[in-house]
């Protein structure tokens, strides 16, 4: 077979400030946004009834809540198809070209109105903003409410699709602009393979169990696909979309799927210290012959593909540690040796089984911290969204004083299972 090389430049704008403004534009460092014209992007969309976009900064007494996604601005340069293909870009095959990126910035979305009983919270300021990336960004937050009635299925829908708007739209800023550096990938698919290096392939779990518990990738709700082999750089320009209300601390939202940690670092070792062949996207479904099916088909791709070792990343908790334990099993039964990356749920102490399923063959697990952890997050002077689902998520409660007690597992990616966090095991 020949080699295929793809390249992809991703182009970056690295912004300092965002601030409201009459034009929608960037001048040197600083992102300036129309918050009417967003509104009215937002308002296209005939089952949102009210919008409002306002900003949160670093160190300001803010707390987001509850929150939907989260998603980078970027722009399609050049190269074919756009950001979000499906969604607001053609469906057409993305991850070449040229892409540009405004670091340091996020749309958030969130709402007056609660989607799921498992969305997150983003303090920029306090305890909580330590184990959160997102209290470091420069976020413009959308506050979307739906019509009354609106069902919770086509509820996600419009704060997903609206999130996407808005980041495709700012994204568009950035035209006109010098980036402020350039990061080029290159990826060939079969990769030829080096000299004494093992070949490693990601296992992406997405989350695709329905009730809320969705992930689309080009558009495609993951419940109806097989485990389906990507090309790495096709996550940068969105090709994966979160679709999930799953508990704040590991879901992994839009933003963690084009900033992937685990691709990055491949992508860093590559040629010097392995092999990189490829994500494999496996849907973490509901029934046991679906997630038979699925562990055995894509761990068959990565068979395929002559992989030496398999990183096999969680999202969600407990009901997709079965898969990742079929993963592992069938995998080292090929010869395949396998990591395992996702948090655990072992008790406000730590004393409690950490994990919903185990199986001997998985003898290498990462942890991103213990979900269960409590901590004390106090108020906060503005509340972007709605205060009142505190004591809905994570079975938060509050003291007298306005302090919200909860474990960490309420604050939006303190345990990521990509490893997109500051938490880490320590021997004692």
């Amino acid at each position: 077979m020949k080699s295929q090389k793809t390249q992809l430049k991703l182009e970056e704008i690295s912004m300092e400030d965002v601030e409201l403004s009459i034009h929608s534009r960037i001048i040197g460092h600083v992102l300036y946004i129309n918050k009417e014209d967003l509104v009215k992007t937002v308002l296209e969309d005939k089952r949102i009834v009210k919008a409002d976009v306002e900003i949160a900064k670093l160190g300001e007494s803010v707390r987001i809540i509850p929150v939907k996604d989260v998603i980078e601005p970027r722009v399609k340069m050049e190269g074919p198809g756009g950001v979000f293909p499906a969604f607001i870009g053609p469906v057409e095959t993305v991850g070449s070209g040229v892409t540009r990126v405004l670091r340091n910035t996020a749309v958030v979305t969130t709402g007056r109105r609660i989607v799921g009983f498992q969305e997150g919270i983003v303090d920029m300021s306090g305890p909580g903003a330590e184990y959160t990336p997102f209290s470091k960004t420069l976020n413009i937050v959308v506050v979307a409410d739906p019509i009354e009635g609106l069902e919770a299925h086509a509820h996600e829908e419009a704060l997903r699709v609206a999130g996407l708007k808005v980041a495709a739209k700012i994204g568009e800023l950035a035209r006109e602009v010098k980036p402020d550096s350039v990061k080029t990938y290159e990826f060939e698919f079969p990769s030829k393979r080096k000299m004494d290096l093992p070949r490693i392939v990601i296992i992406l779990q997405a989350l695709a169990q329905g009730l809320l518990h969705d992930t689309y990738l080009y558009g495609m709700d993951c419940k109806n696909l097989l485990p389906t082999l990507l090309n790495p750089l096709e996550l940068a320009d969105g090709a994966v979309v979160s679709g999930n209300c799953v508990s704040g601390c590991d879901k992994n939202t839009t933003y963690h799927h084009m900033n992937n940690p685990l691709v990055e670092e491949c992508f860093k070792r590559h040629g010097k210290e392995l092999d990189f062949a490829g994500v494999i996207v496996s849907p973490s479904k509901v029934a046991l012959k679906d997630k038979e099916l699925c562990a055995y088909y894509g761990d068959k791709i990565a068979q395929m593909l002559g992989a030496d070792g398999a990183i096999i990343t969680e999202e969600g908790f407990g009901n997709p540690e079965a898969d990742m334990m079929m993963h592992a099993r069938n995998l080292e039964r090929m010869g395949i040796k396998t990591l395992l990356i996702g948090d655990e749920f072992a008790g406000p102490e730590g004393e409690a089984e950490p994990l919903a399923d185990s199986t001997p063959e998985a003898d290498l697990w990462i942890s991103t911290g213990n979900a269960n952890e409590i901590i004390e997050l106090p108020p906060m002077e503005r509340v972007i969204g709605d205060d009142r689902t505190l004591e809905v998520i994570a079975g938060g409660r509050k003291k007298l004083d306005g302090t919200l007690v909860t474990e960490i597992q309420a604050i939006i990616g303190a345990t990521n299972g990509l490893g997109y966090t500051k938490l880490r095991c320590v021997g004692i």
